[in-house]
């Protein structure tokens, strides 16, 4: 491969050698490889820097890492499920579903579980299911779509009427700023609060910062925010608010890889409802049986 500098200053010869030096995992950054990413479910196109498809959460750490070194731009892609182009785009595309797709623990009594992102809805269901538990939300592409992807888009499904979106059902989330700033974000007390800021850092900048947006902004924040049940555009700014608990995680939720980077996350679950009766038995039992028909005396001619 010839060095090429991108439009943006990068180095996409030295940067695929270091993420090949440096990341456990698959770095593709052959033209096959780079068209293949560069569509999803959507009308976009847009052809990526390189692939790198890690084996490990901790390779994708590094292979961040080796990206901010060389300024390139790093996004997430699950199951390239985005209608909006969300998971196509000119940076170096972190594929996390073929490896990275692992649930961590399941805690029955609590219904939570901890998974990694690049794990399929239906085959998180799958190991839910002997529980009696499953994840909420189901869209229509549940068969492929990724818990990363439903993060980073703030799903919903046909069952959002009884469960809720994908933020409704995320407890806490690890997340990693392009920076390299790496912390569990979830609901902040006001203890959390004062611990984070006397560990100083990134860290602390991070949320005294949020924490200064919901306090200015808090009053507009309360007005013009729209109070409807499958609102995900945007970012979740209401679930800073003291009274949202400065959820720090719900409001990364939907943020299609513009803040964070998902590493991990903690999910809160729901029971499996009872099988609904088809059409054709719930129609059977509720029908009467006929009458027969009275005959009429018969005559003898």
């Amino acid at each position: 491969m010839s060095s090429v500098i991108t439009s943006g200053g990068v180095d996409v010869r030295m940067l695929a050698g270091a993420l090949a030096d440096r990341v456990d995992g698959e770095v593709r950054f052959d033209d096959g490889s780079r068209a293949a990413y560069s569509t999803d479910a959507s009308n976009y196109r847009q052809v990526p820097i390189g692939v790198v498809i890690p084996h490990t959460v901790e390779a994708a750490v590094e292979a961040i890492a080796a990206c901010r070194e060389f300024s390139a731009p790093v996004f997430s892609r699950g199951g390239g499920t985005s209608l909006a182009g969300e998971c196509t785009n000119h940076g170096v595309v972190i594929d996390w579903s073929k490896y990275c797709n692992r649930v961590l623990s399941v805690d029955p009594d609590a219904r939570v579980a901890v998974v990694e992102p690049g794990i399929v809805l239906d085959d998180l269901n799958a190991v839910l299911a002997p529980h009696g538990l499953q994840f909420g939300p189901k869209p229509a592409t549940h068969s492929h779509c990724t818990l990363g992807g439903m993060i980073g888009n703030n799903s919903c499904g046909s069952s959002a009427q009884a469960y809720g979106k994908t933020v409704d059902n995320v407890r806490r989330m690890e997340v990693l700023t392009y920076q390299g700033d790496r912390f569990w974000a979830g609901p902040t007390s006001p203890g959390e609060f004062e611990r984070i800021q006397r560990a100083g850092g990134r860290v602390a900048e991070l949320y005294a910062a949020m924490r200064e947006l919901a306090d200015e902004d808090g009053d507009l924040i309360r007005e013009r925010y729209p109070r409807i049940p499958r609102r995900v555009s945007g970012y979740n700014l209401d679930s800073l608010l003291p009274e949202a608990g400065f959820d720090v995680g719900k409001a990364l939720v939907g943020s299609e890889s513009t803040l964070v980077t998902v590493l991990h996350a903690e999910l809160d679950l729901v029971p499996v409802p009872p099988p609904a009766p088809s059409w054709y038995s719930a129609s059977r039992a509720s029908r009467t049986p006929p009458t027969p028909p009275r005959r009429s005396p018969s005559t003898t001619r």
